[in-house]
């Protein structure tokens, strides 16, 4: 995510971290490449161009020049800047007084509205919400039977009529169900559509005229860029939309939409996708982005995903091992299973401060492959060799090379990982944090 915007923003840092004292003149060339780097992001030039004056005004001042770090204030400013024209603070969504609330997907086909319908009925059912998902496009083949898929792996119930059916009643109609059941939140899943379309149009109106939603949620995908941006403000005009879901947001390399979307239209962004399972949706925090994208890391969203995936009496049976130094290639096992739980691995890493550049030239399909690699091999292993793999000489690993399709080259690799993990735990137990911890982790 923001992979070549976080890439050029950190050489520019860098270059301004190399230097004791910076001038003004060393401001402005460094602001020169920033505002080079949100060009080519695609970023709106109203965007850059205020965010730049604000940025210089704040940098260029003497107590920032003359401090001991101004390479550090300098990117502190940044990244307040960056959080501002993300919003500043997140925007959550926004409930009725009677329930049900009811929250619109609107958007153009093929932005993802239906899975996204289905992420946003389990953000919701993860916070004990009880949601009902309504199949309002009529038009689209298979649109219906997908959401009704949707909600039968998750196990959240899906409102729907035949294909023939007036999608203003069936919203109409889906209220009372909701009722019926008692469910807190109503999401619509609407038919994709062009804001030029007169006709299409006025239906979403006649639907939100029938059901008052108290949102109101255009969906876009986030590496259409600056299309993104004219979409929401034209879908905002006619509609009035309460806030944004940007999807695709890990294949989104530049970061132009989210970049510019909130300050071009005025709209908030509330969620973004981050992959095709239905837990890959992430509320918005417009500071914790600004860190990503500046290379910094996101700590608080991976500890509220892991919070949602570990299991509590599995990791304090684990903290016990890491304390007495007893961790062993089982808790490995155990652990890159959880992870797996989490989400993308490339993802995770980004969110830790300073490892973003361990995930360079690594794709999803090859974090996935090294990780089941890794599974293979363990569970080739005996379970005495995974408690004490001390044990492991040449002829166990032709024998485990063997049952896991490996190489004996590849179980040295494993080896030398987990007694590098094993060895920074025992530090870490310490207190102490390695300087060379990406080195120990084998990247």
């Amino acid at each position: 995510m923001f992979e070549a915007l976080t890439e050029k923003l950190s050489k520019v840092f860098s270059s301004l971290s190399n230097k004791g004292r910076i001038s003004e003149k060393e401001v402005d060339e460094a602001l020169r490449q920033i505002r080079l780097a949100l060009l080519e992001a695609d970023v709106n030039f109203k965007v850059v161009k205020s965010f730049l004056s604000a940025v210089r005004e704040k940098a260029v001042d003497a107590k920032v020049l003359e401090s001991l770090t101004p390479a550090q204030q300098i990117i502190k400013i940044v990244n307040g800047e960056l959080s501002g024209i993300l919003g500043k603070e997140p925007s959550h969504l926004k409930g009725s007084a009677r329930q049900p609330s009811v929250v619109m997907l609107v958007g153009l086909q093929g932005a993802g509205k239906t899975t996204t319908a289905a992420k946003l009925a389990l953000h919701l059912k993860q916070s004990n919400q009880k949601t009902l998902m309504v199949a309002a496009d009529t038009r689209r083949p298979a649109a219906i039977e997908q959401l009704k898929v949707l909600g039968s792996q998750l196990d959240i119930p899906v409102y729907f009529e035949d294909s023939v059916a007036d999608p203003v009643q069936i919203c109409r109609n889906s209220i009372r169900r909701a009722e019926e059941i008692a469910a807190s939140w109503v999401i619509i899943d609407t038919q994709g559509r062009l804001h030029i379309d007169e006709v299409l149009m006025k239906e979403l109106v006649d639907i939100k005229k029938a059901v008052a939603p108290s949102e109101i949620l255009l969906v876009a995908d986030a590496m259409t860029g600056q299309d993104a941006v004219n979409i929401a403000d034209e879908f905002n005009k006619t509609l009035g939309i309460s806030g944004l879901i940007l999807t695709k947001m890990d294949g989104d390399a530049r970061g132009g939409a989210a970049l510019s979307i909130k300050y071009v239209t005025g709209v908030p962004i509330k969620f973004f996708g981050v992959g095709e399972k239905a837990s890959a949706l992430e509320v918005f925090y417009p500071e914790r982005l600004a860190s990503r994208i500046l290379g910094m890391g996101d700590v608080l969203t991976l500890i509220e995903k892991a919070e949602k995936t570990f299991d509590k009496q599995k990791l304090e049976k684990l903290e016990s091992k890491l304390r007495k130094s007893e961790f062993d290639l089982d808790d490995l096992l155990e652990q890159m299973r959880q992870i797996k739980k989490m989400g993308n691995f490339t993802q995770l890493v980004e969110m830790i401060p300073g490892f973003s550049k361990l995930t360079k030239g690594i794709s999803d399909k090859e974090s996935l492959d090294r990780t089941r690699k890794i599974e293979a091999i363990i569970l080739s292993m005996t379970g005495e060799e995974r408690r004490h793999p001390e044990l492991i000489n040449g002829s166990r690993k032709k024998r485990i090379a063997k049952g896991s399709g490996t190489t004996p080259g590849d179980i040295n690799q494993v080896l030398n990982q987990f007694y590098n993990i094993q060895k920074m735990t025992k530090m870490m137990a310490k207190g102490k944090l390695p300087k060379n911890m990406p080195n120990l982790l084998g990247r």
